[in-house]
């Protein structure tokens, strides 16, 4: 069957070297041969897949879709009595095929030798951590990077974490989160890339290719995951883990996409997610699993649970106990279970009362055994854990230079009166007013498992490499706590004590940088917050320096939108800096002084208020969408609904002039556009520039715009540059509810623009 396909190929191969011209022919058959190339590397390990099943027990073939926390320090004693001595034996045994939270080139090793020289068929670990923005360097949160709309920085962080990952002996990361969401209380947002499915598609795909590179058996790649399949961004009021509850129309068009591409990008693996879809688990639903997923997407790889979803199956509702849970999860296609110890104590007894099929078994283990041999773990199950490499290659130069780049791009000029910023780098008398300014742990963001406490360059520390001259007052402070589990940060409400110093330092001063926001730890999982404020009385700090002095320049640290309306009617400049990892007082500090000219755009959207979320620039009009003169349309009777900061947005140290408009119909469904940007300021800059569209009648009602291209642009003073979008069937279709990908005849709105707002507008007929 081998030879037959490669005869079959090479037939074509021929074929289309005949019919194409001399000058494409090198490059076509090129293609051939790397089609060929890959089809035998698929059948050699689907050979080895299939040899490999057919001498394991059914017990060896579940422990491959188990998979267990670090119990015990590998170097050190075995466990000798207990819970942790049942999960060694099982490692011994073959019952478990991924290890997840051990890390550390000796420590991973001394795990991987005992499954791979103790076990019977010496199948090797897979070793699995939270790679989120980083490893021991600390990227930008995710959020902040996609504020970047810089792919190819992107896709370099996520580069930079699979090498230090992989030199600590990891494999396999539960990065990227490509959730869609629209709600700033959730606390995960700082873990995706925003509100909009194009630029999060775009994102998805840069860390998936960041993290495997071309080669997913080197010993520098790592396995991506995506995830949470799916919806998980959509839990009502924001909270962590509630309910979802959405149309088809939502689901296809929105919150599918980025997963999609993620699957098309070659991503080795899947998470399901924590919510209900429909009245169903995603976990144990076979619909996106098993029928979508697998089926109809294609999707090689696996599908891990995440942490204990199995098991909260029963807390849903879904299921009766651990048995009825582990039969629901392998029967819609969950292949590895996360922490819940159910499949290795249950799916045995299910197979042989024939309610879990063998064939699922096979098909579950199968899929984790490829991945095993696409990384390599086969041919040497050591190929991560040196220690000279881990020692190299960790927090070295060449990452420390990268985090930097990716954080000065991650950065959000909100606004600029009098042009405040930049500050002049001597002659002005500087007070530096803030509890985060001097913080080196709460920039490092959450999320950052490997990172260590107290390493990120401060605020404080990052503008005395400039001047030295300024003057530090903390103001207020946080009120830290530690639990059991994860730091806890409760706001600080009732000590005032420090605003007077404050105060009479800002007196004294002509500019005041206040440094304020959220802890690193008050946003992420299990993080959300009914109020999005500044949080504590940090607002309450800064109106109190601003009736002495007006010449503030506010720094906002946080992990989502913030509610932000009395800061934004009132100081003159405000940026938006999120939490930037290690490199973070130094990327700070060369925006306020000017080295480097900001230039990201917000991924999500600002609210005026709290009452105003979810919100987000891509809604749909209603019946009455008004404005209008009388009450009778959609709208708050005590604040409008437009946003305080829109999607897309950003500004410059320079200016940006869009102009010539130009649409140009190709024939067939195929429209180019094109639009003049020229920088009318003074300094050199990068601008993100935007294209939307709108279909203006359709069979399922569409968005009032949609982004469907954008390109980063760096212009000198006075120059100015054509800019050239191509829109396609890919752009201009939507997915009806019958789940089918339609492009309707009709009229369609193109705008251009610097944010979602502020456009030029043109429109063309299909």
């Amino acid at each position: 069957m081998k030879i037959n396909n490669i005869l079959f190929l090479t037939c074509i191969g021929f074929f289309v070297i005949l019919i194409h011209s001399c000058n494409s022919t090198k490059e076509t058959s090129n293609s051939m041969a790397v089609l060929t190339s890959e089809k035998v590397e698929d059948d050699e390990v689907s050979k080895k897949v299939k040899e490999l099943l057919s001498k394991m027990t059914l017990e060896e073939k579940i422990g491959q879709m188990n998979q267990y926390t670090g119990f015990f320090d590998p170097t050190g004693p075995s466990p000798k009595d207990g819970n942790n001595k049942e999960k060694y034996e099982h490692i011994e045994s073959g019952q478990v095929g991924s290890m997840l939270n051990v890390r550390g080139a000796k420590e991973v090793r001394a795990m991987q030798e005992i499954a791979v020289e103790k076990s019977r068929l010496g199948i090797p670990l897979i070793f699995a951590f939270d790679v989120i923005h980083g490893f021991k360097t600390i990227s930008p949160i995710p959020l902040a990077e996609a504020a970047s709309w810089d792919l190819e920085a992107i896709e370099k962080s996520a580069r930079i974490a699979a090498i230090e990952a992989s030199a600590a002996g990891l494999n396999w990361t539960f990065a990227p989160m490509v959730d869609l969401y629209r709600d700033a209380r959730w606390g995960r947002v700082m873990e995706g890339a925003g509100e909009d499915t194009y630029l999060g598609s775009k994102v998805a795909v840069a860390r998936v290719e960041g993290f495997q590179g071309d080669d997913l058996s080197a010993n520098n790649t790592i396995a991506a995951c995506a995830k949470h399949f799916a919806a998980y961004g959509f839990a009502e009021a924001g909270k962590d883990y509630n309910t979802t509850d959405i149309g088809l129309s939502t689901l296809y068009n929105v919150v599918l996409p980025p997963f999609k591409a993620c699957s098309d990008a070659g991503v080795a693996t899947f998470m399901n997610s924590f919510n209900e879809l429909n009245g169903i688990p995603a976990t144990g639903d076979a619909f996106l699993q098993r029928d979508l997923l697998k089926k109809e997407w294609g999707f090689e790889g696996f599908v891990v649970s995440d942490w204990g979803s199995i098991g909260e199956m029963i807390a849903h509702g879904h299921a009766a106990d651990g048995k009825h849970a582990s039969e629901l999860a392998a029967n819609a296609g969950s292949d590895m279970d996360m922490e819940s110890h159910l499949y290795v104590k249950h799916l045995k007894e299910l197979v042989e009362s024939n309610k879990v099929s063998m064939k699922h078994i096979d098909d579950a283990a199968g899929r984790i055994l490829k991945i095993k041999f696409d990384l390599g773990l086969f041919d040497d199950p050591y190929r991560y854990c040196d220690e000279a490499r881990e020692k190299e290659l960790i927090l070295n130069k060449e990452h420390a230079d990268a985090a930097l780049d990716m954080a000065k791009k991650s950065i959000v000029l909100l606004k600029n009166e009098k042009n405040l910023l930049p500050l002049a780098k001597n002659g002005k008398k500087i007070a530096l007013i803030g509890p985060l300014a001097e913080d080196k742990t709460s920039p490092l963001g959450n999320w950052r498992l490997a990172g260590d406490d107290n390493t990120a360059i401060s605020v404080v520390e990052g503008m005395k490499k400039y001047n030295d001259s300024f003057t530090y007052s903390k103001g207020v402070k946080f009120v830290e706590e530690k639990t059991m589990f994860h730091l806890h940060v409760p706001y600080n409400k009732d000590d005032k004590t420090g605003i007077k110093e404050a105060v009479n330092l800002a007196k004294t001063s002509d500019v005041v940088i206040m440094v304020l926001g959220e802890h690193g730890m008050q946003s992420g999982e299990g993080r959300s917050r009914a109020q999005i404020d500044i949080p504590g009385v940090q607002q309450e700090l800064l109106e109190a320096v601003y009736e002495v002095n007006k010449n503030i320049v506010l720094v906002l640290m946080n992990g989502r939108p913030l509610a932000l309306p009395w800061a934004a009617e009132n100081i003159p400049a405000i940026l938006e800096v999120w939490h930037l990892g290690s490199q973070s007082g130094n990327a700070i500090a060369e925006v306020l002084y000017g080295d480097y000219n900001p230039s990201g755009k917000l991924p999500m959207t600002f609210p005026r208020n709290v009452g105003q979320v979810p919100i987000y620039y891509n809604y749909k009009n209603t019946g009455r969408p008004g404005p209008k003169p009388e009450v009778f349309w959609q709208h708050y009777s005590d604040m409008t609904n437009d946003p305080l900061y829109p999607f897309g947005f950003g500004l410059s140290y320079t200016t940006f002039k869009y102009s010539n408009l130009s649409v140009t119909k190709n024939g067939g469904n195929n429209v180019s556009v094109s639009v003049n940007v020229k920088n009318t300021g003074k300094v050199a800059g990068e601008e993100v520039v935007q294209l939307y569209i709108r279909d203006q009648v359709a069979s399922v009602t569409r968005p009032v715009k949609e982004l469907k291209g954008f390109e980063k642009i760096r212009l000198a003073s006075g120059a100015s540059k054509t800019v050239q979008f191509t829109l396609t069937d890919k752009e201009l279709g939507f997915y009806n509810n019958q789940r089918k990908y339609i492009v309707e005849p009709g009229k369609f709105d193109v705008m251009v623009g610097g944010n979602s707002v502020d456009l030029l507008k043109d429109e063309f007929e299909l």
